[in-house]
């Protein structure tokens, strides 16, 4: 398996996870109020989380095409997560996360243009 399907399945794995926790985790849920974000925006971004990350895992395997939307938007969404943490003035280890996602994402969408737009 080569880097650039271990990181795509890395990146879709964890949004996976975090997904489903925007809509099941009570810590999630605190951490959104902490946000200033209202249930609604908690709901969609699970579900834009979800959906990003099965657009990798199925553009993996059937559509290089389906990863660079799917990378993009999530690397737009980690871009907004990291936009709320230097809103709220979170320290520069919280807000690492949604940077390095931010960055893995980026690499994912210009890996997969380079190879649909050789």
């Amino acid at each position: 398996m080569d880097e650039l399907a271990i990181l795509t399945l890395f990146s879709s794995f964890s949004f996976l996870f975090f997904g489903f926790g925007c809509f099941f985790s009570p810590r999630m849920t605190l951490e959104f109020i902490r946000y200033g974000l209202n249930k609604q925006e908690r709901w969609l971004t699970g579900v834009l989380q979800l959906v990003g990350s099965m657009g990798l895992l199925f553009g993996l395997f059937f559509n290089p095409l389906l990863c660079l939307i799917s990378s993009t938007g999530l690397f737009l969404l980690m871009l907004l997560g990291l936009r709320v943490r230097i809103k709220i003035r979170d320290s520069v280890l919280q807000s690492s996360p949604a940077l390095i996602y931010a960055l893995i994402n980026l690499y994912l969408a210009i890996q997969y243009a380079a190879i649909l737009f050789k």
